[in-house]
């Protein structure tokens, strides 16, 4: 009879949580949408916001847009994994939203910012985290002019702002530099295969054959 191989063998194990923060202009979006072609069943929850949709923004796609009444509703019914005010607009995680990607056997990214962040690791101190921090304070400064979609106080509040976050880096797990794409895309991708093999998620998923390989002969 033929041995089952390693695919036969690996059960569903409980999805992971990924948390990817990020200043202002740090370029998590864009990080974010690359790593998500380079890895199998992984997915990024979209978020509800309070804030307007920008040029080129698609609902359910980037966020979930809706009002401060609905918002206020949701954060009653404990709908939120996490939320938070930022600019003034306010941002939330669904529940339900996260949930049903694991009922589908992917792993979760939460794009989330630190205070996002600090309430996620309350209660899910399992998650894996990373910020990404740009090269230089110039070099942050000069993405966030280049969107065109902010005038030059909101730039300048951004980038003060962009301090503020960046103080908060001891909080996470990982550090990533965006100065080049490419180096950057390919460490968030080491990050994802690293916690995919850390020994929880693999005992999980090998749990039939290690029970196979550690089975006393009789």
């Amino acid at each position: 009879m033929k041995p089952d191989s390693p695919a036969d063998v690996r059960n569903k194990r409980a999805g992971l949580l990924f948390i990817v923060s990020a200043p202002s202009g740090g370029g998590k979006t864009s990080l974010i949408a690359q790593l998500l072609q380079r890895s199998p069943n992984l997915a990024v929850s979209v978020s509800h916001t309070t804030r307007k949709k920008r040029p080129g923004e698609t609902e359910g796609v980037n966020y979930h847009f809706v009002d401060t009444q609905t918002f206020a509703q949701m954060t009653m019914d404990q709908a939120f994994l996490e939320y938070a005010e930022v600019f003034g607009n306010l941002y939330g995680t669904s529940k339900a939203a996260v949930n049903a990607e694991f009922d589908q056997g992917r792993d979760v990214i939460l794009e989330i910012d630190w205070q996002g962040a600090r309430l996620v690791r309350k209660d899910h101190p399992e998650a894996i985290s990373t910020f990404i921090l740009p090269p230089s304070r110039e070099t942050l400064r000069l993405r966030l002019k280049g969107r065109g979609q902010d005038d030059a106080a909101v730039i300048a509040e951004r980038t003060n702002q962009a301090q503020l976050e960046m103080a908060h880096y001891a909080d996470y797990d990982y550090l990533v530099v965006n100065d080049d794409f490419a180096t950057a895309v390919e460490a968030l991708t080491c990050i994802v295969k690293a916690a995919r093999l850390a020994k929880t998620p693999q005992q999980e998923s090998l749990n039939t054959l290690l029970s196979e390989l550690l089975l006393k002969d009789s």
